[in-house]
């Protein structure tokens, strides 16, 4: 069985499993998504506690629903957010915090109403970040991950990298029905240092190799020119 097929199985096991469990929340159905699930909060929490983040000025964030409580933490900790444009289109945005009044922070948090506080960042003005926190479907004990399929958090990463940003640790939230014992992996998958869910957090000692930049091979035409940014990222190359 391929990679890709193996992954779209377990994506398929979980998202299953966590709408017959009935740990799934809203937005429904949980399939073709990163599954938002009971006890993101928790989760958030478990996280953001830890003495790493206590440090953390910079950190990019998905903008999918079950990071949202992560997101609003953040904010409320004084963290400065870095999110993706949805599907890159349009680049990335920056939330600062000190600019977010304290009763505005709930609705920058979320997706649909934060826009009003979101700053259009250009590629050269991407500070550095000090940890990455990734949405996903499904996620080991040893590190390797997967999201819904289409590769934007690993596309993510790699364009940090091409900028040539030092390797940044990757986190995640997860229900623990979204743990599975084993996994494909390719080259340039996003692998994850520390895994939380409402019960507990997994420091993963040894995470598989992250990208070193961007498999330009794996990229159609067509894919580049929706995504302005790997314009820009290509044009840069030498020829």
């Amino acid at each position: 069985m391929s990679s890709k097929a193996g992954k779209a199985r377990i994506r398929r096991r979980i998202w299953d499993r966590l709408e017959r469990d009935g740990v799934a929340r809203f937005p429904f159905p949980p399939h073709g998504r990163i599954p938002n699930f009971a006890g993101a909060r928790e989760a958030a929490e478990r996280l953001l506690a830890l003495p790493e983040f206590a440090r953390v000025r910079r950190m990019k964030v998905n903008p999918d629903a079950p990071q949202r409580p992560l997101r609003e933490a953040a904010l409320r900790a004084g963290i400065t957010l870095f999110l993706p444009t949805p599907r890159l289109r349009g680049g990335f945005f920056r939330f600062d915090p000190k600019k977010i009044p304290a009763d505005r922070i709930r609705e920058a948090a979320s997706l649909s109403r934060g826009r009003a506080w979101a700053e259009p960042v250009s590629l050269e003005k991407l500070p550095r970040m000090d940890w990455i926190v990734a949405g996903s479907v499904a996620v080991t004990r040893d590190g390797r991950r997967c999201g819904k399929g289409e590769g934007y958090s690993d596309l993510e990463y790699a364009i940090l990298r091409e900028l040539g940003h030092p390797p940044v640790p990757v986190a995640t939230t997860v229900h623990p029905l979204q743990l599975v014992r084993s996994m494909p992996r390719d080259p340039n998958d996003l692998p994850v240092r520390l895994i939380a869910t409402p019960d507990e957090v997994i420091e993963v000692d040894a995470p598989p190799p992250a990208p070193e930049g961007i498999d330009w091979s794996l990229l159609s035409e067509e894919a580049i020119r929706e995504m302005p940014v790997l314009q820009e990222l290509r044009g840069r190359r030498p020829r």
